[in-house]
């Protein structure tokens, strides 16, 4: 009965872990995605405004 109820204990520390680390990555996932979303809408207003950034030519990158 007794390494049951270690087993037990055992297996609920490890989900209770487990759930921390969902929960620390559910948060990380919201965060990455609301970047990307604001990465995205820039980059759409970049396209807009003709502004996209296209080396033409022999035009010497920016960075030159």
């Amino acid at each position: 009965m007794e390494k049951l109820e270690e087993k037990i204990a055992h297996l609920i520390r490890t989900v209770e872990e487990l759930s921390d680390v969902v929960a620390r990555q559910d948060t990380e996932i919201a965060l990455l995605t609301r970047r990307v979303q604001m990465l995205m809408e820039r980059e759409a207003t970049r396209e807009q405004d003709g502004s996209g950034g296209i080396v033409v030519g022999d035009e010497r990158p920016p960075h030159y």
